[in-house]
């Protein structure tokens, strides 16, 4: 069965840090891309960030360039994302999938993110 399993959210002041995880079962880790979205309330969901199935290649939504680092360990089928100088804007579920994933029902509860004084 496919599933991924965020973690890693909370609340955090503005200029703070956290680090998301997800964990993803149920198929091959390593041949796919992975994405991070987040979808903040009364809002689309958008694209985070993207890495390719080897880590080689990254892109970022211009939102969160230079502050986001998107990293993957295949060994532990965990795919990471690193949030540094947050901002209230940056408040929103996060969710990871596997790119062969984006139109299917296995999108995860996500975990929340508040950026908040």
């Amino acid at each position: 069965q496919v599933q991924f399993v965020e973690s890693g959210g909370g609340m955090v002041q503005p200029g703070g840090s956290l680090r998301l995880s997800c964990a993803a079962s149920g198929f091959t880790f390593s041949r796919y891309a992975m994405y991070w979205y987040r979808q903040a309330p009364g809002k689309e969901r958008e694209l985070v960030a993207s890495i390719r199935s080897y880590g080689a290649y990254t892109n970022y939504a211009d939102s969160v360039k230079g502050r986001f680092t998107i990293s993957r360990d295949n060994a532990k089928n965990t795919v990471y994302l690193q949030m540094n100088s947050l901002k209230p804007e940056d408040t929103a579920v996060y969710y990871c999938i596997a790119a062969t994933f984006l139109a299917s029902d296995y999108w995860g509860q996500g975990t929340q993110v508040t950026v908040s004084s």
